[in-house]
């Protein structure tokens, strides 16, 4: 192979890698601080992940069966498995460094809109919501807290309070691009 040929492939990689990293390693990141994984050692997972990837693709005819991304952040949760039952975990990942390392062009939800839909559910919808939610309670714990019956009348009253934001959100016939800042 000439050099020139060397060099367009070289560079295809290049913009391959740096592209599934875009694409995929806020994924992993998040996934990582999600099981209190540090971000370097989301780096250390997510390039264990690409390189596996790259050897896999590279050797002849074999491919991918999904989406390249879906292999790397599949192989990524498997490393992290892995290394978490090895007991390498170590400090919090910080939030901040996963939104910094995103793509900088991608729009977050504004939150007062988000707020506003929630609150016109009600009070106690916003409070049963934000429990199982954001405080992440289990639902045995969500029913003994606002006096339901059992998991199923929690799990049901839920399920209607969510109905009723996306009801209001029809009714303003509004889109997932309304949210975005």
């Amino acid at each position: 192979m000439d050099t020139v040929k060397l060099q367009e492939q070289a560079q295809q990689r290049q913009e391959l890698f740096v592209g599934l990293y875009k694409q995929v390693f806020p994924a992993v990141a998040k996934y990582v601080a999600r099981c209190g994984g540090s971000f370097d050692e989301a780096k250390d997972v997510f390039q264990d992940a690409l390189l596996s990837y790259y050897e896999k693709t590279a050797q002849a005819g074999l491919s991918v069966n999904n989406s390249d991304g879906a292999y790397i952040y599949g192989t990524a949760r498997y490393l992290w498995i892995k290394r978490y039952k090895e007991g390498g975990q170590t400090s919090p990942l910080n939030e901040a460094l996963i939104v910094n390392t995103a793509e900088e062009n991608i729009s977050l939800p504004d939150g007062n809109k988000l707020l506003y839909f929630l609150e016109s559910a009600g009070k106690r919808c916003m409070e049963l919501l934000r429990s199982f939610y954001y405080d992440k309670l289990p639902m045995t714990q969500v029913a003994e807290t606002f006096g339901f019956s059992g998991i199923r009348s929690a799990t049901v009253q839920k399920y209607k309070c969510i109905e009723k934001v996306r009801e209001t959100v029809k009714q303003k016939a509004l889109t997932y691009e309304d949210f975005l800042k």
